[in-house]
């Protein structure tokens, strides 16, 4: 049985490290400001939907990436105080994969040059009339991947500069499949089922290796949809600091301490983000953090074992995103939109409703669905 004075002594440690990554990351907040403005790692003013918004022009100009302030932060801290081969090093290498991933897509958006994927129309007629019959070939082999590029078009928003959605999806898939392996292979028996809460810690469900792919969907799953919901100043940084907080005391209950320190030390980091980030933003989260720490938290959900619980604890990332699968499935099959814009916060802006009303109220509700989800998740 643990005293209390060990629990009071694992409290105030996961309190320390919380602190400890708080204040680093504020000390060094100034420097990476500095360096966004120096080198222009800014918003532009090319085509988005969301510049229809009027407020949405005022964005421009503010540095984006500004989500290396908690990527950084936590890698380094972990790397420093809590490296451990066995829950550590693989959560923190896959938030890095996957932040590399959104880099680029930044920088792609700011400096590169805009890109065009062609219709399957286009695809199909070059089938029949291209003049070399390898060609032909070539594109009718590759048909079926032009169609996935083709609904990466109808899912994600105008291509601009950036990665298309199939190219995100497909490194995506590709963390997810490090985390899977990892959970699989190399955690033992116990992470190869899904916990049942209100069982008392004696029934799972043990879906064999279909666990592998639903490892890898969550993963991607987080990811996109925490990249989804940073679209208004403060929105996901505010909403990660509660499932993150839920998923370090469901670590710590489980007796996972390296994982509920990794969770302490994300939460200090997106503090101090989210006190730069609300508006006016001093920076933006940009994909290299919203994928990044998505990442993160759908390793989280698994290795302490929420599946289950893991929409209420993600409730507002995954309402985000069920928002703009709905507005899609609409527009392109019933021919008519459910939104205004896509996702929904889009739709409240365009309601009438302010960026901060917006905000504190999707705070408030997701905070309410992370408590649920925690009380659960203990049982």
């Amino acid at each position: 049985m643990v005293s209390n004075m060990e629990l009071v002594a694992t409290l105030q440690s996961l309190l320390g490290f919380t602190l400890l990554t708080c204040i680093l990351a504020f000390l060094w907040a100034p420097i990476l400001t500095h360096l966004l403005y120096k080198y222009k790692i800014t918003r532009r003013s090319e085509y988005r939907a969301e510049m229809d918004i009027e407020s949405r022009r005022d964005k421009v100009g503010t540095p984006i990436m500004g989500g290396l302030l908690v990527i950084i932060t936590v890698a380094v801290v972990t790397y420093l105080f809590n490296w451990s081969r066995a829950f550590t090093w693989v959560p923190i290498g896959v938030m890095l994969l996957s932040a590399f991933l959104g880099g680029i897509d930044d920088l792609l958006n700011i400096f590169g040059t805009p890109r065009r994927s062609r219709k399957i129309s286009h695809v199909i007629n070059l089938i029949k009339i291209h003049k070399s019959i390898w060609v032909r070939v070539w594109l009718t082999v590759t048909l079926p991947w032009a169609a996935f590029k083709r609904i990466g078009m109808w899912i994600g928003s105008h291509p601009g500069k950036g990665m298309h959605v199939h190219e995100k999806l497909v490194m995506q898939f590709a963390s997810g499949a490090i985390a899977a392996w990892w959970i699989y292979f190399k955690l033992g028996e116990h992470w190869r089922a899904i916990y049942l809460p209100f069982t008392g810690g004696e029934s799972f469900i043990n879906i064999g290796i279909l666990i592998i792919p639903l490892f890898i969907f969550i993963v991607m799953a987080c990811a996109n949809s925490v990249n989804i919901a940073d679209g208004l100043d403060g929105l996901a940084g505010g909403a990660l600091i509660p499932t993150f907080a839920a998923l370090g005391v469901l670590a710590w209950a489980k007796g996972l301490g390296e994982i509920a320190i990794l969770n302490a030390v994300t939460i200090g980091a997106l503090v101090t983000y989210t006190y730069f980030n609300v508006k006016p933003a001093r920076f933006q989260m940009g994909d290299i953090g919203s994928l990044g720490l998505g990442a993160l938290l759908g390793i989280n959900a698994l290795v302490t074992n929420q599946i289950i619980t893991l929409p209420l604890l993600a409730f507002l990332f995954f309402v985000e995103t069920l928002s703009v699968i709905a507005q899609v499935i609409s527009r392109h099959f019933f021919g008519r939109k459910i939104l205004r814009m896509a996702p929904i916060h889009h739709h409240f802006e365009l309601m009438g409703w302010s960026e901060e009303k917006i905000v504190m109220r999707f705070w408030v509700l997701h905070l309410a669905a992370v408590i649920l989800g925690l009380w659960i998740g203990l049982h």
